[in-house]
């Protein structure tokens, strides 16, 4: 077996999972929902709504929404996406599949590739998909046709989606060392947390699990190098996670 049939095989895993088709349609349902919802707050002057929105209170029509809209998938995304790629991964060793992969005639660390490229493929299909409901749900709100800051705001919320897939990957590894979910899983919510600290002290845009928001929000506010950044925390948490993978022993 080759990387091309582990993908195959990947591919039907996941396609036939209710854990990422659920995660899916709540992260882009809910973002498509909670964005209109707070929007339609905020422009009945709901003073609460308003206090929370920051410097999008003073915003209106496709500005707001779509800036409601980042700041929800910035959020949500990176959960969403850390929860799929922990079951993906985790599921092996708490379903107990991990011992029939060493009979197969390839690798662990090309399965383990084969698993995240298929998770990479579905986050852009996701990304997609959320810019497709984000900009349908702003139509239904009578915003009319979007202008060309408003375009570029939706550009950069599907690369804030692609970007939270590829920041997802730490899970990747987290639930290969804690073998199982769980560990996955809480490694992506300490991610979140880390990421809103270095916000509030001011040095986000250094931190490449916040800068994606940050650029997303206000691309002023980050550098291209700051930017470029990103990319070191997938290929480090992949190589790491495929090299606990090429290790892994039975009785382990």
């Amino acid at each position: 077996m080759t990387l091309a049939p582990a993908i195959w095989v990947e591919t039907c895993k996941l396609v036939a999972s209710r854990v990422v088709r659920s995660t899916a349609g709540l992260l882009v349902g809910g973002v498509g929902l909670l964005a209109a919802s707070l929007t339609a707050a905020a422009a009945a002057g709901n003073q609460q709504v308003l206090a929370q929105l920051g410097p999008l209170a003073s915003a209106d029509g496709w500005t707001r929404f779509v800036g409601v809209a980042i700041q929800i998938t910035a959020a949500a995304g990176l959960l969403a996406f850390g929860v799929v790629l922990s079951w993906a991964t985790g599921r092996e060793f708490t379903d107990g599949t991990i011992s029939g992969l060493f009979a197969l005639p390839v690798t662990k660390a090309i399965l383990l590739t084969a698993k995240l490229m298929v998770f990479l493929v579905w986050t852009a299909a996701v990304a997609v998909a959320l810019l497709a409901v984000v900009t349908a749900v702003g139509f239904a709100l009578g915003l009319g046709l979007p202008d060309r800051p408003a375009v570029a705001a939706l550009g950069r919320l599907a690369v804030l989606t692609l970007l939270s897939g590829l920041l997802a990957v730490p899970a990747a590894w987290a639930a290969t060392i804690g073998r199982g979910l769980l560990p996955g899983i809480a490694s992506t919510v300490i991610t979140i947390v880390l990421a809103q600290v270095a916000v509030v002290a001011g040095g986000g845009a250094w931190f490449p699990i916040a800068a994606p928001a940050l650029w997303a929000s206000d691309p002023s506010a980050v550098s291209a190098l700051q930017l470029v950044g990103v990319a070191v925390v997938p290929l480090l948490f992949g190589v790491l996670a495929a090299r606990a993978w090429s290790r892994l022993q039975l009785d382990r």
